[in-house]
């Protein structure tokens, strides 16, 4: 019997703490009868164990998350040993990639156990590399450590020849000829790379529920500056895999619960098409509580009010920061909706717009020649004559100073009116080019 070198011990310390581990979770709470026991002792778990490694397969492309009926082989392909190319594939892993387990989930412990680290690498790397301080520390018979290793060292296999199933997605592919020879047709099977749908849960997982990125997101709604750049991945669906019994399918999918995300595969959404949002509208205002900035500002500002601040200088100062940064955000609602927008689209027989919100968001229209109909010409004759006329900007405020407070009664704010109206008119921040003034004239009375 050969001595344990110190490496050889520690070898042996983290297999004995992993066993011992397992014993006290299924012994817990029960009496240790001699047989239920002895199962854990160091060698006979071993043993068994190296046993049952040939009833599980490590893999990298799962069969069973295309169909759980399916029967054929999973696939052990190392991420770097596939074509690089720019598509996003497996190979983007490289040598950092999770590897999956298949086969009979009463045998995974062995596959945790086999992932346990001693020096940086796990177990199963050291007994593929026949490491001699690992063979004395499995058992003190060389030959008996030998087979153990080599058992344990299959868990990574590839089927000699890899078979397919009917409940396995197939297509047959072109590869050459046409397309009346069935010779000319391979029999492709897409398989689920299951390293590769780890990374992207990770990672999106990560986005979600990460600290670092919820920091990131807390200063991106405060409109604060921060370090970090901020992730969001939109119109997720979620895929379950394996219903109830997520590891029937394998144990990573059975890590993440079955969950496996689907990122949103949808056709553009153009901004030629966005002016139908605004169109059929009485009042582009009804539009403003969409912006999620405007909808947390208005909110700040209710909740402050709402608490009945003292009539203090503070209270006077943190009331007109959120007026003006309410006022600010008009104008960028404007801004954006100019810049998305053609000139004309206010022309549209359905725009129902207020005239001085037509030309608030649509002022380059003045520049366009006049239709040649009549009638729609006398329209763009009226629309330059109000433009050049230069109140709109204050009937503007004053629809915003409105909104504003309808929004505030709506949040409980009953008593506001004329004085908060005037307030709120004057905060409001309309763009509007020379020669056209900036009155600020709005009516004097808000309405109910």
């Amino acid at each position: 019997m050969s001595e344990l070198t110190d490496r050889g011990k520690s070898f042996r310390t983290a297999i004995a703490g992993f066993i011992e581990a397992r014993r006290e979770a299924k012994l817990k709470g029960k009496e240790e009868e001699g047989d239920a026991a002895a199962k854990y002792d160091y060698g006979t778990w071993l043993a068994d164990a190296a046993r049952r490694v040939a009833q599980i397969q490590a893999v990298t492309h799962v069969l069973k998350a295309t169909h759980p009926d399916a029967r054929g082989s999973s696939l052990h392909v190392p991420p770097s040993t596939l074509p690089q190319h720019a598509d996003i594939g497996s190979h983007v892993l490289g040598d950092d990639f999770a590897e999956d387990v298949v086969g009979n989930a009463a045998a995974l412990d062995v596959f945790k156990f086999l992932k346990l680290e001693v020096d940086g690498r796990r177990l199963l790397d050291w007994m593929q590399a026949g490491d001699e301080d690992l063979r004395t520390a499995l058992h003190s018979d060389a030959d008996t450590a030998t087979v153990w290793m080599q058992a344990f060292s299959g868990l990574v296999r590839s089927d000699t020849a890899p078979t397919s199933h009917g409940a396995a997605k197939q297509l047959y592919w072109l590869a050459y000829g046409t397309a009346n020879e069935d010779k000319a047709y391979h029999l492709l099977q897409p398989l689920f790379s299951s390293s590769l749908a780890h990374a992207v849960h990770a990672e999106i997982q990560e986005a979600r529920f990460g600290d670092s990125n919820k920091a990131a997101r807390q200063a991106f709604r405060a409109k604060e500056a921060h370090e970090a750049p901020y992730r969001d991945y939109r119109n997720l669906v979620v895929r379950k895999l394996g219903g109830t019994k997520p590891q029937n399918v394998s144990q990573l999918n059975s890590e993440r619960g079955g969950v496996n995300y689907l990122l949103a595969s949808l056709p553009p959404q153009w901004d030629a098409e966005q002016p139908r949002k605004l169109l059929n509208l009485d009042s582009a205002m009804e539009r403003l509580n969409w912006l999620p900035a405007v909808r947390d500002t208005v909110k700040q500002l209710a909740d402050f009010l709402l608490s009945d601040p003292p009539s203090t200088e503070p209270t006077r100062s943190k009331r007109l920061a959120l007026a003006k940064e309410l006022g600010a955000q008009l104008a960028i609602y404007a801004a954006e909706t100019q810049a998305r927008f053609n000139p004309g689209w206010t022309r549209d027989a359905t725009c129902i717009l207020p005239l001085h919100q037509q030309i608030w968001l649509d002022p380059e229209r003045v520049e366009l020649e006049p239709r040649t109909e009549p009638e729609l010409a006398a329209e763009d004759e009226v629309f330059v004559a109000a433009w050049e006329f230069g109140d709109w900007p204050d009937q503007v405020a004053a629809d915003f100073a409105n909104w504003l407070n309808a929004r505030l009664r709506a949040a409980g704010l009953v008593g506001v009116g004329d004085v908060e109206y005037r307030h709120w008119a004057h905060q409001a921040i309309v763009d509007a080019q020379w020669p056209v003034p900036v009155q600020r004239h709005a009516p004097k009375r808000a309405r109910a």
